[in-house]
């Protein structure tokens, strides 16, 4: 589950780490007054007002409806907030990670300049947290080039990117910390606040069960301190049992309609590119399903796990959910009935046949283990259109047909 920045800062706070304070708002009367509420409490007329989408980007990137407007922007006036925001608020907003479709701005953040005093900051560095799944340990990668070109880094001076590794269960460790400053650059005060920002930082990626923490751009400012200017924050899913304020903050706005559909259905499912809807138990027998379709001549348009316990409730969900992507010219169901039985199964086929009304491509069953005989049975008495098979080989085949 991704945070907005503004969110995700709200999460810091409680972990003691210094950032860019802000506000969010979601009209431009609430900007305007952010706006003279901040430069009258920091003392300059300078404010950012940032979009917030969940993608990153967002300083490059510009609006369809206002091509000349970024997603990140320094106000200089009243009446530069009130232009900034009336462009962004309700407007479409398009970087290297939204596609050229863009996703719609409902909320601005409107923060402190971190130039304050009128002085730049001697550095803008990168930092991130998040999980080595090779190594099997948490790693923090941090450059001393940070900012909007940080990619660039990556690719071409790769040597640029440091890490710094720490086993799952253990804490940040102190030398690790100073490690970390050290090869920051950072001297003195810039040095001691370097390493209280780490440490409180990965005490805040643990404690909120992260998947990712990034700090991009991570500033030294002109008093030395070290401040988090921007930050994208993702949760664990399967973290949030244990963090119900959290999964509170999940903005299903900004997340694929079926996939939310799908969350609250209590189906694992992932939207692809392909042609063929698959419904599938298990996550393996999932993967595998989805091999043999492109070995059959078609490309998977979903990844759907029913998980063991399918009925014919979570059966007729998965398929409103297949059926509403518009490229799917066959439905595959492989069902193995180990917990699940098969013939409860074959109703939920039958059922939701019934209940969505007329289908118009092909579906294709394959149902093996527990009650299969019976399932079968009962979908070739139901006089529908379903395609049975006992062999996945043959689901492959009915398949190619489909989609020749």
């Amino acid at each position: 589950m991704n945070l907005h920045e503004y969110q995700a800062k709200e999460q810091l706070k409680k972990y003691n780490v210094p950032l860019q304070n802000g506000v969010a708002c979601t009209t431009v009367d609430e900007a305007v007054a952010a706006y003279n509420d901040t430069a009258s409490r920091t003392g300059t007329k300078f404010v950012v007002i940032k979009a917030q989408i969940h993608a990153g980007g967002r300083g490059k990137g510009t609006f369809i409806e206002v091509p000349t407007q970024h997603g990140v922007q320094v106000a200089k006036s009243e009446d530069d907030a009130r232009t900034i925001a009336t462009n962004m608020l309700g407007n479409t907003l398009v970087t290297l990670q939204t596609g050229d479709a863009g996703k719609v701005v409902s909320k601005i953040f409107i923060a402190e300049d971190a130039y304050y005093e009128g002085v730049s900051p001697i550095k803008e560095f990168y930092l991130s947290v998040l999980l080595d799944r090779t190594r099997k340990q948490n790693v923090i990668m941090y450059s001393q080039d940070g900012g909007m070109n940080i990619e660039d880094v990556a690719h071409n001076t790769p040597e640029r990117i440091f890490k710094e590794y720490i086993q799952p269960g253990s804490p940040l460790q102190g030398f690790q910390a100073r490690n970390i400053a050290f090869n920051l650059g950072l001297t003195g005060e810039a040095f001691k606040n370097c390493t209280k920002f780490v440490t409180n930082l990965y005490q805040a990626y643990v404690g909120l069960d992260c998947e990712m923490l990034e700090i991009n751009p991570l500033f030294k400012a002109a008093d030395d301190k070290i401040i988090a200017v921007d930050c994208k924050m993702s949760i664990e899913d399967n973290s949030l049992i244990r963090h119900k304020d959290l999964e509170l903050l999940r903005d299903k706005s900004e997340e694929d309609p079926t996939e939310v559909e799908a969350h609250e259905s209590n189906l694992n499912y992932v939207k692809l590119d392909g042609n063929v809807g698959c419904m599938v138990n298990g996550a393996g027998l999932a993967m595998a399903t989805m091999d043999m379709i492109k070995l059959s001549g078609g490309e998977p348009a979903n990844f759907l796990d029913v998980g063991g316990s399918a009925n014919a409730t979570t059966v007729e969900a998965g398929f409103r959910i297949i059926l509403k992507d518009p490229k799917v010219k066959a439905i595959l169901i492989n069902i193995f009935g180990g917990i699940v039985r098969c013939d409860r199964v074959a109703q939920g086929v039958i059922d939701a046949y019934k209940s969505i009304g007329t289908i118009n491509v092909p579906i294709i069953v394959r149902l093996q283990g527990t009650n299969a005989e019976e399932a079968k049975e009962l979908i070739e008495a139901s006089g529908l259109k379903v395609q049975s098979a006992t062999l996945l080989s043959e689901a492959a085949n009915l398949v190619n047909k489909a989609v020749a």
